[in-house]
């Protein structure tokens, strides 16, 4: 097995605790919904809260591991993330489910944040890429396979056996950094943190064009497929009746097209270039966004055009978004916790917003989703333009 080949496997398997988190439990949204006797927009929020506690808790942990390495805040984001899970199997209400879900979020984040910059310790430019592009191909198995096995486990013992089942591979998470992953930030290079040396770096971040408006393309393509995730389990079962495990093969395709995708990231930008190949993904993503709010619209709306559109916007998606991470990170390389840790935030936030903002216009239909993540795929594509002839690539970063 290859150094790269073996990061990229223990890396993508801490980075898909989050994911797995939220695609596990897309399925049991609705069985939610009727066994704690609520509404759809309040079992939503079991997600914006998840999303939001996800977001925020990355400027904790991205200036703790430039402080004290990376390997300390994962146990950490571990031991929370699995006690968040069990109080959200204990749940009575769903003012309870919604508290612990914020309080797996917290803990969830350390392994979006930390693998992020630990990529950023060992490669720059296409290489770095290439490393976010075979975690992302680890990740994967989440939207895929996720689903379907939080669908099989409501079948068998209800929604509940699926944070069981999450507080089991946090543990196996927990196993994989003590004794699968070394620490990558050398002491010497480690950075104290106290309340000036933040409020410099992110001042730094803050005004730097080109890592906030990267941030945001990333953001908002993130942002798309969050409403996607938040919507689409009431959508499907409840526009186009399908069942949990229909929802699950549906929702895997869409997780095909992203990821399989993204593979392609890295040759391309080492090929023609890493600023035209996102230009060109931008402009994809905001074509068959709008394409399938104007067919919608029209009243074509069908469950395979909905299905066919997704796919094809989500595979231009896959291209942007490892790109943008490792773009906003290549000249930040001495605070890269704290720039991956705010952008992750300023992402995560961008995400939790849309839902909220959403979540009023849902009415069962497809119509809603299908309008914010257009709206989302051109404002990407807008910010990219406006920013994409700021970028430098450094010739080491190739």
């Amino acid at each position: 097995m290859s150094p790269l080949f073996r990061t990229a496997l223990v890396l993508g398997l801490l980075s898909a605790v989050g994911p797995f988190a939220i695609d596990m439990y897309l399925p049991a949204l609705p069985r939610i919904a009727d066994d704690l006797g609520t509404t759809v927009a309040a079992t939503q929020q079991t997600l914006t809260l998840y999303f939001i506690a996800f977001g925020v808790s990355q400027l904790v942990y991205g200036p703790m591991a430039d402080q004290v390495g990376r390997k300390p805040p994962l146990y950490v984001g571990m031991a929370i993330f699995i006690l968040g899970s069990i109080g959200c199997a204990l749940a009575p209400t769903i003012g309870w489910l919604t508290a612990f879900r914020f309080l797996q979020g917290i803990g969830a984040a350390a392994v979006m944040v930390i693998p992020r910059a630990i990529i950023r310790d060992m490669h720059t430019g296409a290489a770095a890429t290439r490393l976010m592009a075979m975690i992302m191909l680890v990740i994967s198995v989440s939207p895929m396979l996720a689903p379907l096995a939080g669908a099989g486990l409501v079948a068998l013992g209800g929604w509940r056996v699926i944070f069981w089942v999450l507080c089991v591979a946090a543990a196996l998470s927990l196993a994989l950094i003590a004794f699968a992953q070394p620490e990558t930030l050398p002491r010497d290079k480690r950075v104290p943190v106290n309340m000036r040396s933040l409020l410099r770096g992110a001042k730094v971040l803050f005004a730097d064009p080109v890592f906030m408006g990267l941030t945001f393309v990333g953001g908002f393509g993130m942002a798309s497929f969050f409403v996607f995730i938040a919507s689409a389990s009431f959508v499907y079962s409840e526009a186009f009746g399908l069942s949990p495990v229909q929802f699950s093969l549906a929702f895997a395709v869409n997780g095909i097209g992203f990821f399989g995708a993204s593979q392609l990231a890295g040759p391309l930008g080492g090929r023609f270039g890493m600023v035209p190949v996102m230009r060109m993904a931008v402009m994809g993503f905001a074509l068959f966004g709008c394409a399938l709010l104007a067919l919608t619209l029209a009243g074509l709306g069908s469950l395979p055009v909905i299905i066919a559109f997704l796919f094809l916007g989500n595979a231009c998606l896959g291209l942007v978004i490892p790109t943008t991470m490792v773009m906003a990170l290549d000249d930040h390389g001495d605070i890269a916790g704290l720039a991956s840790s705010l952008g992750g935030t300023l992402q995560m936030l961008a995400g939790g917003i849309m839902i909220t903002l959403t979540a009023p216009f849902f009415d069962g239909t497809a119509l809603p989703m299908v309008a914010a993540i257009a709206f989302c795929a051109v404002a990407a594509m807008v910010l990219a333009l406006m920013v994409l002839p700021r970028v430098v690539i450094r010739p080491e970063a190739v």
